[in-house]
Formats: structure tokens, C-alpha cells, sequence
């Protein structure tokens, strides 16, 4: 002071800094077309919910979702803010409100933003897919900016002032019983007046947002969870223990999974190559016949039914034969190759004389490949065949001598 008379005193500095810091960031008005935005977010209290059975208390979390323009506003406890939870809110949301904003503005949260960006976040695949459901567009919000998405802060305060501490003082012993209770009251914040405006959430969201939304698709979305795999030398994926098929030339290559509770839809380069229905049983196999090379298919179509049946077209020696064949083995399965091999030899030797062999080797007890082989080759076949027996008795004659001349 006593070598600057005239500068500042300290509190008078204090007040001089403060307004200049002030005009440092100033806020920008933001005006939100009818219909074009909905601002999504979990609110950072939670409510506790008691278990009856166990007495355990289990925090529930709190989506928060509101319109830009109407301000109009969802809430929905949940378990956790998984990625599930997170689509299924969504979900809930679009069907409360009875249509879809063209955007929605989500913080980046984990479940929905795989990798924050200013500039090119990554989306999570089954939320993108969601959004293209329902033909909407996802805008994360630029990392630790809260303006960005003041339209839900401030919507989370509401929800938290005027839903969830009128229900701080009751007992919860279920999710539905919470979220019957935040429905109630959210119907009535929607139904409140609100002060500058003079209407109200639900009168505006009428006037404004409701005609300007897009329309619901004719079926909700289904959560569906995306996975990476590689089809193996088999032309098979693995998802959840299960092995699902995929066309064979596809195999080594990476294969994009969608998963829901009900079917397996497989995806390489974006365009779908095969569908099933999801199967639970762990270690097995499903199998488009399609999806095999020709000659795997030929295989796969021969069963013990198709063999006897083969068989039956050559004769019943061949029949007897091709089923000692499998009954002898301890899987039918370990026959087939025998079998094949016996039936095809008739393009070589012909019908008749395959079935000559096959009963000669029923005679001799030979139950392989290779004997019925050898007999054809060497042509025991025909060696092994019986007289022809006449239809008609011997003729009778006086000097023919009967059998009791030679005893």
C-alpha cells in the first residue's frame, strides 16, 4: 500500500478477478427442435431394495431419460447399468413415450460408449444396433463436459428432488414395487406446472414433441449380444459351448455373432450367412446341410436306415449282410465304411453277382470289405451257386432202380 497508493486493496481484487473469471466460459442457450433429442442418463443416487427372504438390501440404480424440447421426462429403477439394463430402459422409454426422438444424447457410459472421443467415440455394437432398430442416431457426449447434456443433469436433479426423496422413508421389498411407486410420481411431476413456464411437461410434450417423434417400429427391439469368433477347419462357430455351422468357405474366417435367447444369426463382412435356432446343450453341434462341401454332405446323408435300404435293392443276402455288418460293431457308425464298400461293388461286378457273394460269405461267417471282395475277384461267387432244383417230380419208370436197390 505504501509503495502503491493507488492499486488495489485485496477484497476488492478478490471481486475484480472473480468477475473477469466469470466472462472466461461464457454458456451457450441451447434450443432443442421438437422431437429431435432425447437426453439419457442414470441418476447418482441409488434406492435400496430389501430382499423379503434374506433381508439383504440391494441398491437399485435409476435411469433418467427427458425430451429437449418438452422436457418431458422417464424414470426406471434397475439392477445394475449393464449393458441389458441399459437397452432395456431405452426400450421402456421409447414405448412410454410412444415414439422415438431422432437423436439421443447419452453420457459415456461404459454399457453404451466402448471408447470416449471428442472426435469419433466408440459405439457398443447392441447399442448401435438398438438405435438402428428404431432408426434413431447416438451423440456421446465429449468427455467431462456436463453442458453438453444439462438437460438431463438438470432432470436427474428433479427426478432426485421430487421422485426419489418423497420415497427415501418407504421400504422396498421388490424391483416392480419401486418402479410402481417412481411411475406414480413421475406421472405426477410430468402433470406439475412448472414455474416459468406456466404449463406443464405433459402439455408441452403434447403440443411439441409427440407429433414431431418418429414413429414405433411394429416390433420392440430384442437385446442381442454381439460376439467375435473364428470358424474352425470344421466350418463351425463356438457360442456359449455350442457349435453352430457356417458355409465351408468360410472356415478360418472371422465370424461376427448376434445372440438373443431364442436364435444364433452369423454375420461376415456385415451381410448374414447363416441363422439357428439358439441350442442349450454344451459340446454338440448344429449343421445347415448346406453349409458342407458335397462331398461331406454325401457322406452325412448315409445312415444305417439309408444303407439297408440301399441293400435291399441288391437282395436279402445283401440285407443280412449289411446289418450282421452293424449290429456287430459297438456304434453302428463304425460299419458304415464296410458297408459302403460292399454296396458299391456292385458297379463293378453287378447286382446279381454281389448278392452271390454276400451269400457266400454269410456261409463261411466272412463279414468284411475285403472277403466279400476277394470272393467276386476270384469268382467263388459263381462257384458257390446251387443247382437249379426242377419244379416238377422224377419220372416214374420200370427200370429206373429206386433208392432201397442200394441198401
Amino acid at each position: 500500500r505504501a509503495g502503491q497508493p493507488e492499486g488495489y486493496g485485496y477484497s476488492r481484487f478478490c471481486d475484480l478477478y472473480a468477475a473477469w473469471r466469470g466472462r472466461l466460459s461464457p454458456t451457450m442457450r441451447q434450443t432443442h427442435p421438437a422431437g429431435e433429442r432425447l437426453f439419457v442418463d442414470y441418476a447418482g443416487q441409488a434406492v435400496p431394495v430389501i430382499d423379503a427372504a434374506t433381508g439383504e438390501v440391494r441398491p437399485a440404480q435409476v435411469f433418467v431419460a427427458a425430451l429437449g424440447a418438452s422436457n418431458l421426462t422417464y424414470a426406471e429403477a434397475r439392477w445394475t447399468q449393464s449393458l441389458p439394463d441399459w437397452i432395456g430402459c431405452h426400450v421402456n422409454a421409447f414405448a412410454s413415450m410412444g415414439g422415438v426422438a431422432r437423436q439421443l444424447v447419452c453420457d459415456n457410459l461404459k454399457a453404451g460408449v466402448t471408447a470416449a472421443c471428442r472426435y469419433e467415440p466408440g459405439i457398443s455394437r447392441t447399442y448401435q444396433d438398438m438405435a438402428s432398430h428404431y432408426g434413431t442416431a447416438i451423440l456421446p457426449t465429449r468427455v467431462r463436459r456436463p453442458r453438453d447434456k444439462a438437460k438431463v443433469e438438470v432432470a436427474v436433479q428433479v427426478v432426485q428432488r421430487w421422485v426419489l426423496a418423497r420415497l427415501r422413508h418407504r421400504r422396498f421389498f421388490s424391483l416392480a414395487e419401486l418402479n410402481g411407486a417412481i411411475r406414480e410420481l413421475i406421472a405426477d411431476l410430468n402433470d406439475r406446472p412448472m414455474r416459468h413456464l406456466g404449463t406443464t411437461r405433459r402439455a408441452l410434450f403434447e403440443a411439441l414433441d409427440r407429433p414431431a417423434l418418429l414413429p414405433l417400429p411394429a416390433e420392440p427391439y430384442v437385446y442381442a449380444e454381439w460376439r467375435r469368433c473364428r470358424a474352425g477347419l470344421d466350418y463351425h462357430v463356438e457360442v456359449h459351448g455350442h457349435f453352430y455351422s457356417v458355409p465351408y468357405r468360410l472356415m478360418r474366417e472371422t465370424i461376427e455373432a448376434r445372440i438373443t435367447d431364442q436364435s444364433i444369426e452369423l454375420f461376415h463382412g456385415g451381410v448374414r450367412v447363416a441363422a439357428h435356432l439358439r441350442n442349450p446343450r454344451q459340446h454338440r453341434h448344429t449343421t445347415v446341410p448346406e453349409h458342407m462341401p458335397s462331398a461331406h454332405r454325401r457322406h452325412a446323408d448315409w445312415t444305417p436306415t439309408r444303407l439297408l435300404r440301399e441293400a435291399a435293392a441288391i437282395g436279402p443276402a445283401t440285407i443280412a449282410l449289411v446289418e450282421r455288418i452293424l449290429t456287430t460293431k459297438p456304434h453302428p457308425e463304425q460299419g458304415f465304411r464296410a458297408c459302403l464298400g460292399i454296396l458299391r461293388l456292385a458297379r463293378g461286378y453287378g447286382p446279381e453277382r454281389l448278392e452271390a457273394a454276400c451269400q457266400r460269405g454269410l456261409d463261411i461267417g466272412a463279414r468284411s470289405y475285403g472277403s466279400v471282395q476277394s470272393i467276386l475277384r476270384n469268382g467263388l461267387d459263381r462257384a458257390h451257386r446251387p443247382e437249379p432244383v426242377p419244379d416238377e417230380p422224377p419220372a416214374q419208370h420200370g427200370n429206373i432202380r429206386g433208392s432201397r436197390y442200394y441198401h
